[in-house]
C-alpha cells in the first residue's frame, strides 16, 4: 500500500505492506496509470517486433481454429445440427473471440511477472501493473479479431439487435476474469516453477469444459449447473446473444459476472500476499 504525502521539501512517497486479504488496490493502480499504459504499450511491441505479418495474427489464430471446428465437429460431428438457425462457422467464431482473447491473457500474464525479473528487484512500483499490462495487450488482439467477426456477420446476413448494448459490459467482464486467472497464474509461477507448464495445459482443458464449439444445451441437465459455474461459460453464451441475436442466458451470465469479480478479489488477494516475496524467490 502507498500513500502520498505533501511536506515542506516536496512529495513524499510512503510505502507499507499489503494487508493479508487485501483486494485490488485501486488508488494505487490509477496513480500508477501512466506506467500501466507504458508496459501494455511494451507488451505490444515485444509480441510484433521482427513479425512478417503483424497484427495479423490476432486474426489468425480464432480464424484456423474456427475452420478447424468448423470442419471436425461442425461437419463431422454434427455439431452444426445443435446450434439451431445459425450459421455454425459464426456461432463457433462468435465464442472463440472471447475465449481467445481470455486464454492468450491469462497465458501472457502468467509468465510476466517472471519475465520481469530485472525491474521487481530493482524498483518499487505496483505489482499488479505487470499482469493487468498484459491484459490490456490482449484487448488490443480482441478488437482486431472483432473485425472478422463483422464480415462474418455481414457474409451471413446477421442483422444486429437491441442486445449488441450487452457487448461493452461483456468485454469489461471478461477483463476481469482475465484478469483475475491471469493475476492467480503469474503469483503461482514465481512461487513455483513447474506450473508454467501446468497453465498452458489447463486452459486447453477450460476450452473444452466452455461453450465454444457446442450449445450449453447439449450437456445433460443435471450438470448444466456445474458449467454455469465457469465464469467463461456465461460470457460465451452472452457474446453470442450480443452478436447474432439469440435469446440471452441472463442466469448464466449473473453467475458469470458474480464469480469473475470475486475471483479477481481472490485473486488479487492472493498476488499481494505473495508479491513482497517476488524479489527474494523470482
Amino acid at each position: 500500500m502507498t500513500t502520498s504525502q505533501t511536506a515542506d521539501s516536496g512529495e513524499v512517497l510512503v510505502i507499507r505492506p499489503a494487508t493479508r486479504w487485501s483486494g485490488v488496490p485501486l488508488r494505487e493502480i490509477w496513480a500508477f496509470r501512466e506506467l500501466l499504459l507504458l508496459f501494455t504499450w511494451r507488451e505490444i511491441k515485444i509480441r510484433y517486433r521482427q513479425t512478417a505479418l503483424g497484427a495479423l495474427w490476432a486474426l489468425l489464430q480464432p480464424l484456423a481454429m474456427m475452420l478447424t471446428f468448423t470442419i471436425f465437429f461442425g461437419r463431422m460431428a454434427g455439431l452444426a445440427h445443435a446450434v439451431g438457425n445459425v450459421a455454425y462457422p459464426i456461432y463457433v467464431y462468435a465464442g472463440l473471440l472471447p475465449w481467445t482473447f481470455f486464454a492468450n491473457a491469462v497465458l501472457n500474464s502468467g509468465t510476466s511477472v517472471q519475465s520481469s525479473a530485472s525491474l521487481i528487484t530493482k524498483v518499487y512500483f505496483p505489482r499488479l501493473v505487470i499482469p493487468l499490462s498484459a491484459v490490456g495487450a490482449a484487448l488490443v488482439d480482441f478488437a482486431v479479431a472483432l473485425t472478422v467477426l463483422a464480415a462474418l456477420m455481414v457474409w451471413y446476413h446477421t442483422a444486429l439487435t437491441w442486445q449488441i448494448v450487452l457487448v461493452p459490459a461483456l468485454i469489461l467482464v471478461t477483463v476481469v476474469a482475465a484478469t483475475a486467472v491471469g493475476t492467480i497464474a503469474s503469483a503461482l509461477i514465481v512461487a513455483y516453477r513447474d506450473f508454467r507448464y501446468v497453465i498452458p495445459f489447463a486452459i486447453q482443458l477450460w476450452m473444452f469444459l466452455t461453450p465454444v464449439i457446442y450449445p450449453l444445451s447439449l450437456a445433460p441437465p443435471r450438470f448444466r449447473w456445474i458449467l454455469k459455474l465457469n465464469p467463461m461459460a456465461g460470457l460465451i453464451d452472452g457474446f453470442r446473444a450480443a452478436f447474432l441475436g439469440v435469446p440471452p442466458d441472463w442466469v448464466g451470465m449473473g453467475i458469470s459476472t458474480v464469480f469473475a469479480f470475486l475471483l479477481l478479489w481472490a485473486g488479487a488477494a492472493y498476488f499481494r500476499r505473495l508479491e513482497r516475496r517476488f524479489a527474494d524467490i523470482i
